[in-house]
C-alpha cells in the first residue's frame, strides 16, 4: 500500500506496526494509527561437540548425515526420525549490537561454502546449523556446530545517499563448508562466549532438481524488504516517515526481527514443521532462486508460498506461471502475494542481493529509465498486471481480525475437519486478506470455499478462501488470509492472546485442510482428480 496517498498516517509507521500486528510482535507497537483498507490499494543445543577447522573455514562432520533418497529425492522421512534438538530456540538474545551476522548466500547447493559475516562484543562466540523440520516435536535438528571463534566488533554501517540502502563494509569471519548437510531450511545460531547475546542467521541448502516433489519456498525477498536492520528498510528510514524509506535494500545485513530469523518463525516455520512430518518429498528453495533459474520448478508435482509472500520479480512470477501452466499446482498459504514487483540487482558481495523497489517513486529509478519494468505494485500502471491472474484472489486490504466462515463445507479439502456451513473460526482472518474479485482478470472455473464478511477501517468486504484449475491439470489455492500459517500451531482456548487469540479449533481445520492440500497436490496435477467447480455467482451473486 503506497500509503502516503492515505490519511492516518505514512507507509512507514503503518508497515512497522503492521508488523507487530501481523506477528503478535511488541518492539513495534504503538507506532500510530494504521492506514490502510482503501480498495483494491492497500499495502498492504545437546548433540555434537566443538569442531575441528571451523576457524580456518572447514566445516566438522556433522552430528549424522542425510537419509537415503527416497522417491522424488531426499527422503524426508528419514531425516525426520533422526532425534531432534528442542534447544535450538535463542534464550538469552542479550543486548542490542551484542552478537549478530549474516551469509552472504541465501542459499547453497548441498556441499558448497558460504560465507559468514558476524560482528560481536564478546571475545569468542561459537556457530550452531540447526535444520529446521519436525523431528518428534522438536522443531530442529543441530547438523553442525564450530569451535569457539575470535570475536570482533566490525566497522558501523553506512547509508547510501541516492537510495537510502544501508551498506556494511564487514570482514568475512568465517568460510562453512555444508559437506553432508541434508537439503533444507537452517537456522545458524550464533552465541556469544559467556552468555552475551544469541542470534540467528537463516541459511537455506537448497535442492538441485525439484522432479516429483513439493517445493518449499522462503520469501526472503519480503523478508528483506520488512528488515529494518540500520534504521532503513523498504517502508521508512529513522523520521519514520515514507519518505526516507529505502529504494533498494542488501541482503548484505543481518536480520533484525525476530532475532535475526526474519520473518521465518512466523510465517513458514510451523508449515515446514507439518509438511516434513507427512513426509510428502520435499524439496526447498527461495524466491531469489526460482527468480534466477528458470528451469527449477520443472517437474515439481505443487510449489508452496507460505504466509509472507509480498516481493516479487516478473522472473519469479513467470517461472510460478510457467510452471502452473506445465501441470504444477501452486499453493499460495497467505495474503498479499505478489503484491510488489522488485528487480534483483548484484551487491559488492554477489548476485541478486540487492531488492530494488521503487514502489511509488518508480520514475525515479535508473533502472526504469533504462527499461527496466517499473517496481511498482503489480496492479499499477505503466503496464499494470494483477497478482489475480495467477493467485485466483486479489489483495483487498488490512487490517482486519475477523471470523473466518465456512461457505462450503462439501469441498475435499474440508474433508475430516466435521466443518459445517456457517461455522466461524475467531481471528483466523488477518491482519491481510485476499478475495475473488472479478473486476480484476479471474482464472474460471475457480470454487470459494470460505466467504468471510470484513470490515476494514470503516469499508465492509469479504475474505475469501479460493481454488482454481487449468487446462494443465494444475490447481491453485489460495487460503485469503496472512494467518493460515501461524494457526497451525495454535492450541488452548485462545484466551491467553498467543497467536492473535487463534484457538485448537482454528488449529485443527487448518491442520487438517493444509494436510489434505498437501497430500493431494504431491500425487499430481490435482485438477485432473479434482477439478474446480465454479460457484462465484453462488457466492458473490453476479458473473
Amino acid at each position: 500500500m503506497d500509503q502516503e496517498h492515505i490519511a492516518g498516517g505514512g507507509e512507514g509507521a503503518g508497515r512497522r506496526r503492521f508488523l507487530a500486528i501481523a506477528t503478535g510482535a511488541a518492539t513495534a507497537a504503538g507506532l500510530g494509527t494504521v492506514a490502510g483498507c482503501a480498495a483494491g490499494d492497500a499495502d498492504g543445543a545437546s548433540g555434537a561437540g566443538g569442531a575441528d577447522g571451523a576457524g580456518s573455514g572447514k566445516s566438522p562432520k556433522p552430528a549424522g548425515s542425510p537419509g537415503k533418497d527416497g522417491p522424488g529425492g531426499f527422503d524426508v522421512k528419514a531425516e525426520n526420525a533422526r532425534p531432534g534438538n528442542a534447544d535450538w530456540q535463542v534464550t538469552k538474545a542479550g543486548a542490542a549490537r551484542a552478537v549478530e551476522g549474516f551469509a552472504d548466500k541465501v542459499s547453497v547447493l548441498p556441499g558448497e561454502s558460504f560465507g559468514l559475516y558476524v560482528s560481536t562484543t564478546a571475545p569468542r562466540f561459537t556457530v550452531s546449523a540447526y535444520r529446521m523440520g519436525w523431528y518428534g516435536g522438536a522443531r530442529a535438528r543441530l547438523v553442525w556446530r564450530s569451535e569457539a571463534l575470535p570475536g570482533v566488533r566490525q566497522p558501523e554501517h553506512g547509508v547510501d545517499s541516492a537510495t537510502r540502502t544501508v551498506r556494511t563494509r564487514w570482514a568475512r569471519t568465517a568460510t562453512v563448508e555444508t559437506k553432508d548437510w541434508p537439503e533444507g531450511c537452517y537456522l545458524l545460531r550464533l552465541d556469544a562466549q559467556g552468555g552475551e547475546g544469541q542470534r540467528f542467521v537463516p541459511v537455506t541448502v537448497r535442492s538441485a532438481a525439484t522432479a516429483g516433489r513439493t517445493v518449499v519456498v522462503n520469501a526472503v525477498a519480503t523478508w528483506q524488504a520488512y528488515n529494518r536492520w540500520g534504521g532503513y528498510g523498504s517502508y521508512d528510514g529513522p523520521s519514520g516517515g515514507h519518505a526516507s524509506r529505502s529504494l533498494a535494500v542488501s541482503f548484505d545485513r543481518p536480520y533484525e526481527y525476530d532475532d535475526g530469523a526474519g520473518l521465518f518463525l512466523v510465517y513458514e516455520a510451523p508449515l515446514l514443521a507439518l509438511a516434513e512430518r507427512l513426509g510428502i518429498p520435499l524439496a526447498y528453495t527461495t524466491t531469489t532462486d526460482v527468480a534466477r533459474e528458470k528451469r527449477l520448478l520443472e517437474g515439481a508435482a505443487a510449489v508452496l508460498s507460505l504466509g509472507h509472500d509480498e516481493y516479487w520479480s516478473p522472473e519469479q512470477r513467470a517461472h510460478f506461471t510457467a510452471a502452473r501452466d506445465a501441470g504444477t499446482n501452486i499453493a499460495i498459504l497467505g495474503a498479499n502475494c505478489c503484491y510488489r514487483r522488485i528487480r534483483l540487482e548484484p551487491s559488492d558481495l554477489g548476485p541478486d542481493r540487492t531488492l530494488v523497489c521503487y514502489k511509488s517513486s518508480y520514475d525515479q529509478d535508473p533502472g526504469f529509465k533504462r527499461g527496466h519494468p517499473a517496481t511498482v505494485d503489480f496492479r499499477s500502471p505503466p503496464a499494470a498486471d494483477p497478482e489475480s491472474s495467477l493467485l485466483g484472489v486479489i489483495y483487498d486490504g488490512y487490517p482486519v481480525d475477523a471470523p473466518y466462515v465456512v461457505t462450503n463445507p462439501g469441498h475435499w479439502l474440508f474433508e475430516g475437519t466435521g466443518a459445517k456451513a456457517g461455522d466461524r473460526f475467531a481471528h483466523l482472518v488477518g491482519v491481510e486478506y485476499d478475495k475473488v474479485n472479478t473486476g480484476f482478470p479471474t482464472p474460471r472455473p475457480i470454487e470459494i470455499l470460505a466467504h468471510s464478511p470484513v470490515v476494514c477501517e470503516g469499508r465492509p468486504s469479504h475474505q475469501d478462501t479460493a481454488y482454481y484449475t487449468v487446462p494443465s491439470g494444475a490447481g491453485v489455492f489460495a487460503t485469503g488470509t496472512m494467518r493460515w500459517v501461524e494457526a497451525l500451531d495454535a492450541t488452548g482456548d485462545g484466551r491467553s492472546g498467543a497467536n492473535h487469540g487463534l484457538d485448537a479449533r482454528a488449529g485443527a481445520l487448518t491442520t487438517r485442510v493444509t494436510e489434505n492440500l498437501l497430500r493431494v497436490f504431491a500425487a499430481g496435477p490435482a485438477g485432473r482428480t479434482h477439478p474446480a467447480q465454479d460457484n462465484v455467482k453462488a457466492v458473490y451473486g453476479g458473473s
